[in-house]
C-alpha cells in the first residue's frame, strides 16, 4: 500500500496540535523508531517526516565537516536544516504540537483549519490559503509542462 498519499482537512487547537487521520498514523506506525522531524519548508508550509527519513535526506556529504569550512552555501544549508528543523514524537493519542515560530513561518493560527498533505516520504501541513494557492502554481505547471511536450513533439516528429 502506498504511504502518505492524500490529503486530509485538521483543525488546529488553541494549544497548536493537530490530530492525524487514522490512515497517517498507519503510515508513521509502519516506519522504524516512531520519531518524527518538523522542518519548516521554504515554500511556506511545515513538514513531517519520519527520522529514518530525515536523516537520508541529510546523508548527501561524505564529510559535512570539511565542506563547512569551505563552502558559505554549504553551511547556509546547514542552517537551513539546523534551525528549521527539529526532532517530535506523535503522541499516541496522534496528536503533534506545532511550535509557534514553525505555525507562524506556515502561516497557522490556532482554531482554523489546516491541510495535511501526504508527499509520499511524510507529510506538509498547510493554511487551507497556501494550499489552495500551491496547488493552482502546481496545476498551472503541469499543464505549461505538457504543453512544452506536446509542441516538442511536433518539432522533433519526422516529415513523411
Amino acid at each position: 500500500m502506498l504511504a502518505f498519499c492524500g490529503q486530509d482537512k485538521c483543525s488546529i487547537d488553541s494549544s497548536g496540535r493537530i490530530k492525524l487521520s487514522q490512515r497517517t498514523m498507519a503510515d508513521f506506525a509502519e516506519q522504524p523508531e516512531g520519531h518524527v522531524v518538523l522542518r519548516c519548508l521554504p515554500e511556506g508550509a511545515l513538514a513531517v517526516y519520519p527520522e529514518n527519513i530525515y536523516l537520508r535526506m541529510r546523508q548527501g556529504e561524505p564529510d559535512p565537516a570539511e565542506k563547512a569550512a569551505s563552502s558559505l552555501l554549504f553551511r547556509r544549508t546547514l542552517r537551513q536544516f539546523g534551525a528549521l528543523s527539529q526532532p517530535d514524537e506523535i503522541s499516541a493519542q496522534g496528536r503533534i504540537t506545532l511550535p509557534l515560530a514553525y505555525r507562524e513561518h506556515a502561516g497557522i493560527k490556532a482554531g482554523t483549519e489546516v491541510v495535511v498533505v501526504g508527499v509520499e516520504i511524510g507529510l506538509e501541513i498547510w493554511s487551507s490559503e497556501r494550499w489552495a494557492e500551491e496547488l493552482k502554481r502546481v496545476n498551472e505547471h503541469m499543464l505549461e509542462k505538457g504543453e512544452r511536450e506536446m509542441a516538442a513533439d511536433l518539432v522533433n516528429r519526422p516529415n513523411n
